[in-house]
């Protein structure tokens, strides 16, 4: 940097740097400053040509096509879409087509579904794609969000999206501005059909013509009728009966886990939920409480537990019943008077046993002094000086376990949600990036391109009926083999910290507002394990191994 003094003279000197080679010449000056006088000498520049022209480079093309369910008309679009894009391609001398990337019966409202979306993002970042091409924002996201991040991260990869309906280039510097616009038209447009699509769905419960749009567990949906099935009914049955002679959620789970059956969803494990969820479900005596959960009208939509925000509708001889209702009232009443329970007890005693010492890591025993109930390191208890944890009045225990609850249920919000979905990201980027994945998803794109060029020569005439059926079903059945594969790998590679995270979330949504004295039942169902830090912190380990740390407000030492 140069300041200049007013009280003397100073000189410098811009110098051009000239490189010789092959080109056109041209004149430059170089200024010398001294003081206010300016002193022009004359400088070659050599102007080196480009050695390829950009012109020349072949653009690689990509296309993205979404239709939003699996109706004929719309598949008939879809497969529109995909012929057109490649004939589109193909015909452009100065590009070279790279995929045609097809979700199909995929909402627009969240990416996070869309696997050959999430492909075509990744193989952007891949640098294996330099242009885009979309029949119109719509199609390519309906979440404002969602539409906006992808723009910008592939606009920063210097990748430009066309949108043909509504003449945008993403590349354009006024592109964003006008994405953003018809990005939120979508969404608008997309909160007013769901909108539109609850009232429906309100109306009818309303009515008592809606029942349920899935089964539970010891049930087959026919159309829109419950039917029992029995072999899943009878351990419903089994459940009830073990459950009122005094096995725990947590014993029957485990009984059922021996027998490999799996739940509705298709977990092979049966958790403490999981029972409490059957005993708990008017279902199995033949009625319906409708609209437990409700789904926010903004986007990205999230899934609450109704508390009154929402009209519910109870529905008496919604569909054939399992068990009685006698049945189903008793285990009500017995999990409420399990939940009412006071006072030290064998289960409590049970519950409570999950404290860990962490500093010697021994376990702690239950002991009674003066009439009050304690809990004392091992270690501790042995040999004073061998561990410097002191022993704990169960009910400060409890009392954190009060407080830790408290902060779940009503600022759980800011912390579970978030935690799911970080977990969530991660394990998409991590399949995104896999290769077995990556080379399935390629395996569906080229099955789905000959089903789509075979129904073309088809319609055109150019393929024997008989020959045309033979190799549809062929191509059919490869490309619900290469989906199977698919799926299982994407279950094999599942985190199950997501589904414990989620089954954490559900029971706390369940549970009450406040706790006026310790639950066992649900201690058990939310703590894995208590590790005891010092004398005057705990920290809870979750069952979906999140740590919560609570201090112990010692009222005597």
């Amino acid at each position: 940097m140069f300041f200049l003094n007013r009280k003397h003279s100073y000189s410098i000197d811009f110098v051009v740097l000239c490189v010789a080679r092959k080109g056109v010449e041209t004149m430059a000056s170089t200024q010398k400053v001294t003081g206010n006088l300016a002193v022009s000498e004359q400088q070659r520049v050599i102007v080196i040509e480009a050695t390829e022209k950009p012109q020349d480079l072949k653009l690689r093309v990509a296309a993205y096509t979404r239709v939003s369910s699996d109706s004929a008309d719309q598949l008939n679009s879809f497969a529109a879409q995909n012929r057109y894009y490649t004939a589109l391609i193909s015909s452009k001398e100065n590009w070279t087509m790279v995929d045609i990337y097809a979700d199909r019966g995929i909402t627009g409202t969240s990416v996070e579904k869309r696997d050959d979306f999430q492909r075509l993002i990744s193989d952007c970042r891949r640098g294996l794609i330099d242009r885009v091409l979309c029949k119109s924002i719509s199609r390519f996201a309906r979440n404002t969000t969602d539409c906006l991040e992808a723009i910008r991260e592939l606009k920063s990869l210097g990748i430009g999206i066309t949108f043909e309906k509504e003449h945008i280039d993403t590349a354009k510097v006024s592109g964003e501005m006008l994405t953003a616009l018809f990005a939120a038209m979508a969404q608008a447009e997309s909160e007013s059909i769901s909108r539109n699509s609850s009232l429906g769905v309100q109306m009818r419960m309303k009515s008592g013509t809606f029942n349920t749009c899935k089964n539970a567990f010891g049930y087959r949906l026919n159309g829109n009728k419950l039917e029992i099935y029995e072999p899943e009914a009878k351990l419903v049955r089994e459940i009830f009966s073990q459950f009122l002679n005094g096995w725990s959620c947590d014993e029957i789970a485990e009984y059922i886990n021996g027998l490999n059956i799996p739940t509705r969803d298709g977990n092979t494990v049966w958790r403490h939920s999981t029972i409490k969820y059957i005993l708990q479900n008017e279902r199995y005596a033949g009625n319906a409480l409708l609209q437990k959960n409700y789904s926010t009208d903004t986007l990205p939509r999230q899934k609450k537990r109704n508390r009154g925000e929402r009209q519910q509708y109870y529905v008496a001889g919604s569909n054939p019943p399992i068990i009685s209702v006698e049945t189903f009232e008793a285990a009500k009443a017995l999990i409420l008077r399990r939940r009412a329970k006071t006072g030290t007890s064998p289960r409590r005693k049970k519950a409570l046993s999950v404290l860990r010492c962490g500093c010697c890591g021994g376990t702690f025993r239950q002991k009674t002094c003066g009439g009050k109930v304690y809990w004392t390191c091992l270690t501790h208890d042995r040999t004073h000086d061998s561990c410097p944890i002191i022993q704990i009045p169960e009910s400060e225990i409890h009392t954190a376990f009060l407080r830790l609850y408290y902060n779940l249920k009503h600022h759980g919000d800011q912390l579970l949600p978030p935690f799911l979905a970080d977990l969530q990201m991660i394990r998409s980027h991590h399949l995104l990036w896999s290769v077995d994945v990556i080379e399935l998803n390629k395996q569906i794109s080229n099955l789905t391109s000959q089903n789509q060029l075979l129904a073309m020569l088809k319609q055109q005439g150019g393929v024997d009926p008989d020959i045309f059926i033979s190799r549809s079903n062929e191509l059919a059945e490869q490309l619900r083999a290469v989906k199977r594969e698919k799926r299982r790998l994407l279950n094999a590679e599942g985190d199950d910290t997501i589904v414990q995270t989620q089954e954490l979330t559900e029971i706390v949504d369940a549970g009450p507002d406040f706790l006026e004295s310790f639950d066992e039942e649900l201690f058990g169902e939310l703590v894995e394990k208590i590790i005891v830090e010092s004398n005057d912190r705990l920290r809870f380990r979750l069952r979906n191994g999140l740590e919560l740390a609570e201090t112990i407000e010692r009222t005597v030492r």
